[in-house]
């Protein structure tokens, strides 16, 4: 885990407050600042929404992820996408250190802007990418209005 303040002063290499704090925590059988950050990690994809003329676009960024395993739903405006990240099977012989791939299941509920169409809606998953083309309704897409002179 980074960390915003250094553990030790650079200067005789002396334990910093923050290293007491910990020392004192663990004497009493406290989970320190940062084990507390590391049991509760919540994995949450990047997504992106992008809008056209005629469309929503939402893009999220799932590596790892198997398209089976993905959940999309529209309830009035709200999209959610659902997924879970499985662990691959561990390898005997191997003994980990540190693990830093995020694995688990997450839910992203996005307001759409405006009204859409969800009996067009189409998810294309690609080399990690989901991609949800939204076609806006009728009423929705912008309309351009000429302005006459006289």
């Amino acid at each position: 885990m980074l960390s915003l303040v250094p553990r030790r002063s650079r200067l005789f290499d002396v334990p910093s407050t923050f290293d007491w704090i910990d020392r004192w925590f663990e004497d009493f059988g406290l989970p320190t600042v940062e084990r507390m950050f590391e049991q509760d990690k919540v994995w949450v994809p990047a997504f992106d929404i992008s809008e056209t003329d005629d469309h929503i676009v939402v893009k999220a960024d799932l590596p790892g992820i198997d398209a089976k395993e993905l959940d999309i739903s529209i309830t009035g405006n709200v999209l959610t996408v659902k997924g879970e990240k499985k662990r691959e099977a561990e390898e005997k012989g191997e003994s980990y250190h540190r693990v830093e791939r995020w694995f688990g299941s997450f839910t992203r509920s996005i307001a759409l802007p405006v009204d859409v169409d969800a009996e067009g809606i189409e998810a294309v998953y690609k080399d990690g990418v989901l991609k949800i083309t939204i076609p806006k309704t009728e009423k929705s897409r912008r309309k351009k209005i000429e302005v006459k002179s006289e």
